[in-house]
């Protein structure tokens, strides 16, 4: 059966990459004309820039020439944001909103599932897709609806086709950023966020966990590197050359990538890297949570590029047939030269990027390192044409 992944690594700097010939090779733009082979395909991040599909969480799925993603819609914080909004693209660089997978305006008012939908996913698995939508029901006494905050499972024979549920919510606690990963033998799993990571065995057909939910990593976790204690979530599994995967992001000092590994699928695991394997920090990002959290003590410098906030991502099939990450990309107002000092209205929203990712060595690293591609920045805003 052939499996469609979905989204990972973000763009530190606004890296410009041309792809030709199947090979990736970084490339300095100019504002010099130049060739450009004719099976190329250049994009400069954010992807999108408009405010009308403006998401956070965005989940990329190739589905035969076109490209389909979900995620977060606003309001995020507080309010009903109950849909799921699916856009699409036949070249990963315009898209446009095909339908919603659920509409606010056609549930009941007693719909279960009517309150705060977050980073909704959708899975290939035994030959249907697999809608993944966490949700909260939002009332007067919780307007962020997080005392039913869960996890709710739909299934549909089409990617754009209407899912019917099939359980929910399926778990009682609080839930965020559900995933699914199929082993090679059938077996599925669902991995989650909410105080930490969590895991558990789930018999999609039934749609009911088969093993109790286990909590495997917590951001305070003893031992563990500092740049987690802000908050972790998001996890996205996939198994390469017999070791499992996990991605993960953090929001302590900007959001950033962690990348965990395991010979199963249910750990224990263990961080790769020390570091993570990319990084947009900002001292200036969140600072009441930092005081809140008590982690504003922490010392660090930021990263030199335009972004604040790239975070929440997951791996799909990208141009050139290989692994890519997704993201939302949120633009830092204190921008250093060359970018300009003036936001745009697109520029206040999460708008969707993303980077080619690599394995080398035993593990997946990003294209776009800290550091790296920094004479590119000048020319982002001239670098693609737009239609």
């Amino acid at each position: 059966m052939k499996r469609l992944f979905q989204g990972l690594t973000f763009m530190q700097n606004a890296a410009l990459w041309l792809l030709a010939s199947s090979c990736l090779a970084p490339i300095q733009a100019t504002t010099q004309s130049a060739a450009v082979p004719k099976h190329s395909f250049i994009y400069t991040n954010p992807i999108t820039r408009d405010t009308a599909i403006s998401m956070r969480d965005h989940f990329i799925i190739k589905v035969d020439n076109k490209w389909y993603c979900v995620g977060t819609s606003e309001l995020v914080l507080t309010g009903h944001n109950p849909e799921v909004r699916l856009l699409e693209s036949d070249d990963l660089i315009h898209w446009k909103q095909h339908s919603f997978l659920i509409d606010a305006k056609k549930l009941p008012l007693n719909s279960p599932y009517n309150g705060r939908s977050r980073a909704p996913e959708i899975h290939f698995i035994q030959n249907k897709y697999w809608l993944t939508v966490n949700n909260g029901k939002v009332t007067a006494d919780d307007p962020k609806g997080m005392k039913t905050h869960s996890v709710w499972l739909f299934s549909a024979d089409k990617v754009t086709g209407s899912g019917s549920l099939m359980n929910g919510p399926l778990m009682n606690q609080y839930n965020n950023d559900a995933t699914l990963f199929e082993d090679e033998d059938g077996q599925t799993y669902l991995y989650r966020s909410g105080g930490g990571l969590f895991q558990a065995k789930i018999d999609l057909k039934s749609g009911k966990l088969t093993t109790p939910i286990q909590k495997f990593l917590d951001k305070k976790q003893p031992g563990w590197p500092e740049w987690m204690v802000g908050g972790i979530e998001g996890p996205f599994v996939i198994k390469k050359e017999g070791t499992y995967f996990m991605f993960f992001s953090t929001w302590t000092r900007g959001y950033e990538v962690g990348l965990l590994k395991s010979k199963t699928p249910l750990g224990p695991w263990e961080l790769v890297s020390p570091e993570p394997i990319f990084s947009t920090r900002k001292k200036g990002y969140r600072p009441e949570l930092a005081k809140g959290g008590g982690y504003d003590h922490l010392k660090f410098e930021d990263t030199e590029d335009s972004y604040q906030d790239t975070g929440r991502n997951a791996l799909f099939e990208g141009p050139d047939g290989q692994l890519w990450s997704s993201c939302h990309y949120f633009m830092y107002e204190k921008r250093p030269y060359p970018y300009s000092q003036t936001f745009e209205a697109w520029e206040k929203t999460p708008q969707m990027g993303f980077e080619p990712v690599y394995f080398k060595d035993g593990r997946f690293l990003s294209k776009a390192q800290p550091g790296q591609n920094r004479q590119l920045n000048a020319n982002r805003l001239t670098a693609r044409k737009r239609s």
